[in-house]
């Protein structure tokens, strides 16, 4: 696979696993004549300028609120100006396959509404049968998945998107060794650019060796849960 960088704003929420709005459909030719000389150049500006913002973060651990309402004002500005792709999409398809690595995290609110407004919340929040369950997150430096947070500060992350397999896979490096959780996905029949995963592997592999195995707790969640669904992930 080829390797990728991604600029991560992990600014939604499902309280079992992982929801990125991943900048990685921003090169689509602007559908009229008229916006050909603009649009290009302001795409290519917006996305220097989130890439400042996310710089010497820690990923998302030491942004002040000033600069987490920054970044979520930017992807926002980003989301408005490009199509949404379909996961259904060769195309699109094509473009996430591969091996992306996570530069930031942020919560999906910031401090006080009235001095920073800006919020990211999915546009459907419910996935029905999944019992998918959503909230505000204030994830600053870490991810989750399926209860499970990892501090992802000055760590090298890694999401790793298998289409041809429907596999989603999320690899950390830690100082005692490395977590791993993935699960296959499916396409959300409410959101075309939202994958359903259903988590059932989680290895904790020690510097010496030796694996811990915890995919047993995913099972025990599906049956407490009724369904083996247990977090999203949207791209944009």
């Amino acid at each position: 696979m080829m390797k990728k960088t991604l600029l991560l704003a992990t600014v939604a929420a499902t309280c079992q696993g992982f929801q990125f709005p991943a900048i990685q459909n921003l090169f689509k030719p602007p559908s009229n004549t008229a916006a050909a000389s603009t649009t290009p150049q302001s795409l290519t500006e917006k996305k220097s300028q989130l890439l400042d913002a996310v710089s010497f973060t820690a990923n998302g651990k030491t942004a002040t609120p000033e600069r987490q309402a920054q970044v979520l004002q930017i992807v926002g500005e980003i989301e408005a100006m490009t199509p949404t792709p379909s996961l259904s999409d060769p195309a699109d398809a094509k473009l996430l396959d591969g091996v992306w690595f996570l530069q930031y995290t942020s919560p999906s609110s910031v401090g006080d509404k009235d001095v920073f407004p800006d919020a990211w919340k999915p546009a459907v929040p419910d996935e029905g049968p999944s019992k998918i369950e959503t909230r505000q997150v204030q994830s600053k430096g870490t991810v989750s998945a399926a209860g499970l947070t990892v501090d992802t500060s000055n760590r090298v992350v890694k999401q790793i998107i298998d289409m041809t397999n429907s596999v989603v896979t999320n690899d950390v490096e830690l100082d005692f060794g490395r977590v791993v959780v993935s699960g296959s996905f499916r396409q959300s029949p409410n959101v075309p650019n939202r994958a359903i995963v259903a988590f059932d592997r989680a290895d904790i592999t020690l510097k010496s060796g030796f694996t811990l195995k915890l995919g047993f707790v995913f099972a025990i969640l599906a049956a407490f849960r009724g369904s083996k669904d247990n977090g999203w992930l949207e791209t944009t």
